[in-house]
C-alpha cells in the first residue's frame, strides 16, 4: 500500500494499523492523535514507499519523481527505479472487482463497458517492453527555464507491459471510418478534487492507437501494476511523451476530430512550429504549435556514475540505453575530446518494437588529466543527437541533447 501525505503532515490515505506497522512500534497515546494526522516520525520517504531512497522528489503534489542515471542500469526498469510524472491525485478508492473500462464516442460503432475479467478472458495477452520518457525529460537544461518541473534526464523508464492490445478492443465495438483520435479517461483526482474536472485526458491519432504495441495493460514487470503507476489498469503507449498513457483507465473515447481533453490545450505537450528565441511568449493556439508526436533519438550513460576515477593504465567499460521514439537507434557513438572524434559502440537490437536499445563499449585514455565521456545516438532515419542543447520552447519538452559524464584519469 502506499502512503500518502499533504505537506502539513495529514493522513489522506491509510490507516492507524498501517502507520504502526511501517513504524514497526505502537504508537504511545495513540488515542490522542489529532483526526487523520500522521506522526512525525513517519516521513516522506515513506509515502513513496517501495521505490528506491535515491530517486529525485521534483514535487509531492502530485508526485513526480526521477531517477539518477546510474539507477537506470537495468536493462528493464524495476518498479522501484521508474520515474512517476502524475497530474493529479490517485483515486481514494480502487476495487478490482467493480473496475470497468468503457470505450465510447462520436466514432465508436456500438459502445462498450468490460469488467478486467471480461478484458483477460475475451482477448489475447500480450507483453512488450515500452520505452516511456516525459516529454520535459531534461527540461532543467534550458535557459531560459521554462515552465514545468525541473527534470534530469531521468524521466525515463523501459519496463515490461502485459495486457491486451487497444487494436482488438476498438475491433471489437467497432469504429467508424471518421475516426481521428482517441482520448483516454482515468480516475485519478484533480488537485482541486472537484469531480467535475479531470486532472489529464490526452490521447493520439487513430493509427498509432492501432498499432499492435498499444496495450491496455494490468501487469508490470510480471506483477499487478503498483498504485503509483495506475493501478489496476493503464493504457500503454510506447515511443510518443508519456502523458498519452494513462494511468487508472476507465475510458477510451475514438474521436472524430482531435481529442480535447485536459492537458491538449495551450502549450501542453506542444513544441512550437518555427523556432523562438529564448524567453519569447507566443500564442497558445494551432497556428503557431503542434502536438508532440513520436520522441526525438536519444542515449544516456549509466555506467558508471559522472565523478569516476581510474588509473591510466585502466580501461573503462562504458553501458548505458538508446531509443529514438517510433524509430529505432542504428548507431550509438562516444567521444572522448569534446567531440572532434567519435568511436563507435557495440549497439544491440530492441527486444522488441518501442524499446530502448542497449549498448556498450570499452575506453583507453592517452594520458592522464580530466575527461568527459559524450555519447551519442543515431536513429534509423540517419537523425543524431545535437551536441547542445536545442531550440529552446515555452514548455521545455524534448531535450534530447548528448548525455556526458566527467572521468579523472590517474
Amino acid at each position: 500500500m502506499n502512503y500518502l501525505f499533504d505537506r502539513r503532515g495529514f493522513l489522506k490515505k491509510s490507516s492507524l494499523a498501517a502507520i504502526v506497522a511501517t513504524l514497526g512500534s505502537e504508537i504511545v497515546f495513540a488515542e490522542n492523535l489529532p483526526k487523520n494526522y500522521i506522526p512525525i516520525g513517519f516521513g516522506e520517504k515513506d509515502a513513496l514507499k517501495g521505490k528506491n531512497t535515491n530517486l529525485i522528489v521534483q514535487g509531492d503534489r502530485p508526485w513526480n519523481v526521477e531517477a539518477p542515471l546510474d539507477l537506470l542500469d537495468d536493462r528493464i526498469t524495476p518498479v522501484d527505479k521508474m520515474f512517476i510524472r502524475n497530474n493529479g491525485l490517485i483515486p481514494e478508492t480502487i476495487d478490482v472487482k467493480t473496475w470497468t473500462l468503457t470505450i465510447d464516442g462520436e466514432s465508436v460503432k456500438a459502445p462498450k463497458t468490460y469488467t478486467l475479467d471480461d478484458l483477460k478472458k475475451k482477448f489475447k495477452h500480450y507483453t512488450y517492453q515500452l520505452t516511456l520518457e516525459c516529454g520535459g525529460n531534461g527540461r532543467s537544461g534550458y535557459l531560459p527555464a521554462a515552465s514545468g518541473n525541473q527534470w534530469g534526464q531521468g524521466a525515463v523508464h523501459c519496463s515490461e507491459w502485459t495486457g491486451v492490445r487497444l487494436k482488438d478492443i476498438l475491433a471489437d465495438v467497432g469504429v467508424k471510418s471518421d475516426a481521428v483520435y482517441i482520448g483516454y479517461h482515468g480516475k485519478d483526482l484533480h488537485l482541486s478534487k472537484d469531480p467535475k474536472k479531470e486532472a489529464i485526458s490526452r490521447g493520439v491519432p487513430i493509427a498509432k492507437a492501432m498499432e499492435d504495441e498499444t496495450l491496455i495493460a494490468w501487469q508490470l514487470n510480471g506483477k499487478d501494476i503498483p498504485e503509483f503507476h495506475g493501478f489496476p489498469l493503464r493504457l500503454v503507449i510506447g515511443g510518443w511523451p508519456a502523458s498519452v498513457s494513462g494511468k487508472w483507465l476507465s475510458g477510451i473515447s475514438v474521436r472524430n476530430k482531435v481529442h480535447d481533453g485536459a492537458k491538449m490545450e495551450g502549450h501542453s505537450y506542444k513544441m512550437p512550429k518555427s523556432p523562438v528565441a529564448p524567453g519569447t511568449e507566443i500564442p497558445t493556439t494551432d497556428e503557431f504549435y503542434r502536438i508532440i508526436e513520436s520522441m526525438p533519438v536519444k542515449s544516456m550513460i549509466t555506467f558508471p556514475k559522472t565523478g569516476a576515477s581510474i588509473s591510466s593504465n585502466d580501461t573503462l567499460p562504458l553501458r548505458g540505453h538508446a531509443w529514438a521514439g517510433d524509430f529505432s537507434v542504428k548507431k550509438v557513438e562516444v567521444s572522448i575530446d569534446f567531440g572532434a572524434t567519435w568511436l563507435d559502440c557495440k549497439l544491440e537490437a530492441p527486444a522488441n518494437r518501442l524499446a530502448w536499445q542497449h549498448w556498450n563499449t570499452n575506453i583507453k585514455f592517452p594520458v592522464k588529466g580530466y575527461y568527459e565521456v559524450w555519447v551519442r545516438a543515431t536513429d534509423e532515419k540517419g537523425v543524431a543527437q545535437p551536441m547542445v542543447i536545442p531550440a529552446w520552447n515555452p514548455g521545455g519538452y524534448l531535450n534530447n541533447a548528448c548525455e556526458r559524464i566527467a572521468v579523472k584519469v590517474g
